[in-house]
């Protein structure tokens, strides 16, 4: 929820309209999922029993080797053996062209990630090919759904524009995710983990299996806590998911209904170069004087937000050749988080009276106080989405789009001062509302014209309105109508290697933090990728070359706002060229390599400043390597032993290329070990599982930002370790 509070606050709502639309909405989701699924389960079944229907939910957003796209997959099977609670990002840091990090240190609580230099903002997420990321700030808040890996059938990192998909575009990659596959045979699963830093998981999972063959009730519950590397970053995090399925011969319904409650104590101030050094693990946040001039951190300097998902999935395949899929999503935020503000200036802040004089940025003395304020997010996100998919042997046709609308209520409230004057408790200092519809269509088709060449094509329409009031947006009334075409050829020599290639055109609309800063000018990509796959029993290769042309690209400056959120700027010209390279390598029955690696070069063209000329200089947080491997060894079918290794380069927090926001590249090594016993009685399976995080215990640092010329950081924690056991049955 950071960046989701961070520059996205301000918006306005009419207070007294708001129980009866949420009521509204709700019964018409309610009432829709009644009867859509009444209509559904009454269709007439075809006499041919479909299997894994479940790929239906995905298929118009994930590709195959036979579309000219860089991706790679993440199965539950390679999921298991690392899920002891850090966040999705974290399990994803060994694919190709992935940077993650982690506020608090070690994984746990608000991570964040960067495909080939492109932070969150950029990756488009969904689940089921429903929208994930904030309609405002386009950003992706893991911490709302913590232990949702342990919910995940399968995912796909789609790197570059990758394919049409519903949400915001993407400009460095997208990621979808399949949630749970239902179960024939019922079952059942208990897991706990503790490691370093007080950390625990527990986890309960069940299903009935398919009873009378046609209904499945499937659910979870989670518990993650920890205290994190850095000093007070703890997070107390909760979440559940539950799931119903109908399986009919030829239909899938799903509904589902998951989410998550997080407070974490507040962990991204970061650190000073002096502090680096001298005390790595320190946190500013919650920091006051009393009185007497005694030092505290106040207790409270934390993270609160709660988010409830609802989707609804209808999958028909009529024929062979025809399958359907409809959604209906609603998801349901609210939250806040609370700071002390020591010698703060009332401005703004209401009928708060002074206790004092303090100094305003300019160095100016006015009127202040010391108060606890709380700044709050209650939004709703609703929509549908839909698509019709045709297959013959030649031709591979898919219809598909979504509607989806935001809106979003902020405000804030001061809790505590030391003289509230006449302000009563629960009053708002500041009440603004924003909406965000956002509607799309398109289509996709491969064509095989020959056996060994297939084409691709690709063409979406989206149409983005977005309304805002707010002291910082002003009023905001924009409409953006963009039309983002793909296509490629893909080429096979035999079947083992194939050629491809594929141009693909993106365009995205500025955020509310942009609004903020004035940078509203949407942005540009043309996405041009090269790649050749290799595929034998022992063997498998992919390489791509890349070449991504942005008209307008909104880089981070490596500056942050007065409430935290990365500070973006329009650059006219900028590019990123690279090449991407992973492999499989299976030495023998017992022995298994995974490299990947990325060489690129990231530039802003004739870059100005504030009216000062820099010319082609690199573009922030964009390392020219990232390197990755995984070294996996199973010297007996029950024992699974991995090493697995990450090295980033050296990247600049700015764009100017001060010496001094000059990150260190680093080089990380963990240690991965599972035993599974599966006894004859009572239990299924006996999974013992051991994670040794950084064993080389390396003093890195992943993350950072720039204040003027003074570079903050945000370290990651040594040598740690966790350790679960799991039971099925």
């Amino acid at each position: 929820m950071k960046t989701i509070f961070q520059g996205a606050f301000q918006g306005t709502k009419v207070q007294r309209y708001k129980v009866a639309k949420l009521s509204n909405k709700s019964n018409f989701f309610l009432l829709s999922s009644f009867f859509f699924t009444l209509f559904s389960i009454a269709q007439e079944q075809d006499s041919t029993k479909v299997n894994q229907l479940d790929d239906v939910l995905v298929s118009a957003v994930r590709v195959t080797s036979k579309t000219p796209v860089s991706f790679s997959n993440m199965d539950k099977k390679e999921i298991k053996y690392r899920n002891l609670g850090q966040d999705i990002p974290t399990l994803m840091n060994y694919l190709p062209s992935v940077v993650t990090t982690s506020d608090a240190g070690n994984g746990i609580g608000y991570s964040g990630i960067r495909v080939r230099g492109s932070d969150a903002t950029r990756v488009n997420v969904t689940i089921n090919g429903i929208p994930y990321n904030d309609a405002e700030s386009q950003g992706t808040f893991w911490v709302n759904m913590p232990d949702f890996a342990s919910s995940v059938e399968s995912l796909q990192l789609q790197r570059g524009v990758g394919t049409s998909t519903n949400g915001s575009g993407a400009f460095g990659a997208s990621l979808n995710m399949l949630t749970d596959n239902y179960a024939s045979k019922a079952n059942g699963e208990i897991s706990s983990s503790f490691g370093s830093y007080n950390s625990n998981k527990n986890t309960v999972k069940f299903s009935t299996g398919l009873l009378n063959d046609h209904f499945e009730l499937a659910g979870r519950l989670s518990t993650i806590k920890s205290d994190g590397y850095i000093d007070r970053a703890s997070s107390d995090l909760k979440s559940y998911f539950l799931q119903g399925t109908y399986v009919g011969k030829t239909t899938l319904i799903k509904a589902l209904v998951f989410g998550g409650t997080e407070e974490t104590y507040q962990a991204w101030n970061g650190i000073d170069a002096e502090t680096l050094v001298s005390n790595r693990t320190y946190n500013s946040a919650g920091k006051y004087k009393d009185e007497q001039g005694n030092v505290h951190f106040y207790d409270n300097e934390t993270d609160n937000y709660k988010q409830d998902h609802y989707q609804l999935h209808w999958s028909e395949s009529f024929t062979d050749k025809w399958s359907t899929n409809f959604a209906l999503h609603y998801t349901k935020g609210r939250g806040y988080y609370e700071n002390y503000k020591y010698d703060t200036p009332i401005a703004g802040y209401g009928d708060i009276q002074p206790t004092k004089e303090v100094e305003n940025d300019l160095g100016e003395l006015v009127p202040g106080t010391d108060l606890i304020r709380q700044k709050w997010l209650d939004n709703d996100f609703y929509g549908t989405t839909f698509s019709v998919k045709y297959k013959e042997e030649k031709l591979d046709v898919i219809f598909g789009g979504g509607w989806n609308k935001y809106e979003g209520d902020h405000f804030g409230k001061v809790i505590w001062a030391r003289n509230m004057g006449p302000t009563e408790l629960g009053d708002h200092y500041y009440d603004d509302f924003s909406t965000k519809t956002d509607g799309n269509i398109f289509a996709k088709a491969n064509y095989q014209f020959t056996e060994k060449l297939s084409f691709y094509g690709d063409l979406q329409y989206r149409n983005v309105k977005y309304k805002a009031n707010s002291a910082e947006t002003g009023l905001v009334n924009d409409n953006f109508n963009f039309f983002n075409p793909k296509a490629g050829l893909n080429y096979a020599f035999s079947d083992k290697s194939t050629l491809y290639f594929s141009y693909a055109r993106a365009n995205r609309e500025p955020n509310r933090t942009d609004y903020e800063g004035g940078n509203v000018k949407p942005e540009k990509l043309n996405d041009f990728e090269l790649g050749w796959r290799f595929n034998s029993e022992k063997f498998q290769l992919n390489s791509n070359f890349y070449y991504m042309g942005y008209k307008d690209q909104l880089i981070l400056t490596g500056r942050l706002d007065d409430v935290g959120a990365p500070i973006r700027a329009n650059t006219e010209k900028s590019y990123r060229l690279g090449f991407e390279l992973d492999a499989t390598i299976a030495l023998s029955d017992k022995f298994i390599l995974r490299p990947n690696f990325t060489l690129s070069s990231n530039k802003n063209v004739d870059l100005a400043v504030e009216g000062q000329y820099y010319g082609t200089t690199d573009i922030a947080y964009s390392p020219e390597v990232i390197a990755g491997n995984i070294i996996v060894y199973t010297p007996i079918k029950s024992l699974h032993i991995s090493l697995l290794q990450k090295y980033v380069g050296e990247q600049y927090m700015n764009n100017i290329e001060l010496p001094s926001a000059k990150l260190a590249d680093y080089f990380v090594n963990d240690l991965n070990v599972s035993y599974e016993i599966k006894p004859k009685s009572i239990f299924k399976s006996i999974m013992i599982t051991g994670m040794v995080n950084n064993i080389l215990d390396k003093k890195y640092v992943s993350n950072g930002y720039m204040w003027d010329i003074y570079p903050y950081y945000y370290p990651q924690a040594g040598i740690n370790f966790l350790a679960g056991l799991t039971l099925k049955f």
